[in-house]
Formats: structure tokens, C-alpha cells, sequence
């Protein structure tokens, strides 16, 4: 694999992990109550009231942890087979699987009882709640790993994204966010700028849906035309972070404006920092947040075994 490539693949990983850890103490705060953006780190400053005061500095949450279940299945199976990602998921619901320290905190209720259903029927294409209020950021936060394995076509990537939102988040809606948000990095893992590969994304998905879904696909897609609230809505959970991307030249200050959106900090944070680790790679990322985040010897293993993966189809 060409080694800007790669690195912009481990930028991806690392950026989406140490966004989430750098979001999990400012989680739940309004934009006025968080911090200075020259203040955010992953220690909040002096006096700020940070959530989740029991999980240690520097630890990703339900997010990372998800995406890292992701790439695992993607890898094991050199595709995505439904019922081993949600086993992969239910284990890490039960046991911290993919978590730094088997400690599970910070999960979504509809990811609760989505993964609750599937504890009792097996099936992931039923276990999910799927009414138009439940379009929560859940699956998007966990799918860039769609974009890193192996080298597909754009249909495979459509199909690998939504496919990964079912078991918890089967919504029409829900599966086009993932694939607009995959399509983009995908491309971006290719060398392409944002904007190209945004356009690239939305073009590709304006040609692929059936007719039935464009209804759906034109609320993701206006999604772009609402301000940005930093929340759990998938669609604009999507946009807030695309918009962090495109209004900054770094990665730091992309990660600090995803934050100081507050609300759901840690999930646009994730997914902005996913998409601005393969922009800036993972020498773009500060070395002080790495060196904080929790757990590394876990992604250096996905990434061993993701190296190997792509050698072998190379």
C-alpha cells in the first residue's frame, strides 16, 4: 500500500478515537458553558464541570469502541458479515470489548435496545428500532472504517455503510447518512480534497438510490442548508462535523470547533476527527492528545492486522 495511503488510514483511526476521548468530558454542555476553544483539551480546564468524572482522561467511549468492533468484523471476514459485527457489538455491550479497560459507559439508549432485541432473536436485520424518531448518530459514528478495508467501488462502499447501521439503527435515513459520510472518506483515503470528495459522495448516492428513497436521501442531503447544534440527530450530526472539516487547516482547530458546538461532543468530534485524521494524517495530530488517549495498544493491533489484510489483497 502507497505509504501516504496508510497514513492517512492510521490518521483516520486515531482521528476518530482521539476526537471521541477529546469530546467525553465536555459531553451534555451548552456552547456557552464550554470552554475557550484555545482551553479544550483533554484535561478540561479548572473549574469546569466534566462529564463522566469515574472514566479516566483520555479514554474513547461507545463511539470509538463500535468503530473499533467495525473494523474487527471487516478485517476477520474480508467483508461484513451482519450477525459476527453484532456479535461483535453484543460483546462489546456485555463484556467492554474494544474498550480500553472493559469498562463500557456513555451507550446510546437506542443502541441498548436494539443490542437488548438481538440478545434475545438473533437476527440483526429485525432488532432494530427503525421509526423516523429513531435516527440517533449511532451507526455513523462508528462506520469510517467502511472507507479503509480492502478497495472497493463506490456501490460496495453504499453497501458496506448502510449495511452496518442496521442491527441498531435500520432507519432509510440512518443508512444514507453512513454511506455519504463513508463515500466521502473513502475518497479522501484516495488523496482527494474534501469538497471533491463531498461532492463525489452526494453525486454517487444521487445516482445509486432507488427511486423510493429519495425523499430520504434529499432530508440528508438539506441538512447542509440547517446551522450546525452539535446533536445527536444523524442528520446533523453529519453536517456539524462536515462543516468542522471544511472551515479549518488543522486538525486541532477542527477537533475544537467540533466541542465547542457542545451537546454531543464526543460523537461530532468523532466523526469530524475521523474525517480530519485522513485530511492531515496522523502527523497532523497533535502528538500531546496522543500520547494521552488510552488503550493504543488496541489500534496498533487493528492497524497490524489491517496492514496485513490489504497486503494480502494487494
Amino acid at each position: 500500500m502507497p505509504q501516504d495511503r496508510w497514513e492517512r488510514i492510521r490518521g483516520g483511526l486515531y482521528g476518530l478515537l482521539i476526537g471521541d476521548a477529546l469530546g467525553v468530558p465536555y459531553e451534555f454542555s451548552s456552547p456557552a458553558d464550554i470552554p475557550e476553544r484555545h482551553l479544550i483539551e483533554m484535561s478540561p480546564p479548572g473549574g469546569f464541570s466534566r462529564a463522566h468524572r469515574a472514566v479516566p482522561v483520555g479514554t474513547w467511549s461507545d463511539d470509538g469502541a463500535q468503530a473499533l468492533v467495525l473494523l474487527d468484523s471487516l478485517i476477520t471476514c474480508s467483508s461484513l458479515d451482519l450477525k459476527q459485527f453484532s456479535d461483535g457489538l453484543l460483546a462489546w455491550y456485555r463484556t467492554g470489548f474494544m474498550t480500553p479497560d472493559g469498562h463500557v459507559f456513555d451507550i446510546g439508549i437506542q443502541t441498548m435496545q436494539a443490542l437488548d432485541n438481538y440478545a434475545r432473536n438473533g437476527d440483526p436485520l429485525t432488532c432494530s428500532p427503525s421509526d423516523e424518531r429513531n435516527n440517533g448518530n449511532g451507526s455513523l459514528m462508528r462506520a469510517i472504517p467502511c472507507a479503509f478495508v480492502l478497495t472497493p467501488t463506490s456501490a460496495d462502499i453504499i453497501a458496506r455503510a448502510r449495511k452496518q447501521s442496521m442491527p441498531t439503527h435500520a432507519h432509510l435515513r440512518s443508512q444514507l447518512a453512513c454511506a455519504l459520510y463513508s463515500l466521502m472518506a473513502w475518497q479522501m483515503v484516495d488523496g482527494k480534497a474534501p469538497v471533491v470528495a463531498l461532492d463525489y459522495a452526494q453525486n454517487a448516492l444521487e445516482e445509486t438510490v432507488h427511486p423510493s428513497e429519495r425523499l430520504e436521501l434529499s432530508i440528508v442531503l438539506d441538512g447542509r442548508l440547517e446551522p450546525s447544534q452539535g446533536s445527536g440527530y444523524v442528520v446533523d450530526s453529519l453536517w456539524s462535523a462536515i462543516r468542522c472539516v471544511l472551515a479549518t487547516s488543522d486538525y486541532e482547530n477542527c477537533l475544537r470547533n467540533a466541542i465547542a458546538l457542545g451537546n454531543d461532543t464526543d460523537t461530532t468530534a468523532c466523526i469530524a476527527g475521523g474525517l480530519a485524521g485522513i485530511l492531515y494524517g496522523e502527523r497532523g495530530i497533535p502528538v500531546r492528545w496522543k500520547d494521552a488517549l488510552n488503550g493504543r495498544s488496541i489500534v496498533e493491533n487493528a492497524l497490524s492486522r489491517l496492514a496485513i489484510a490489504q497486503a494480502t489483497v494487494a
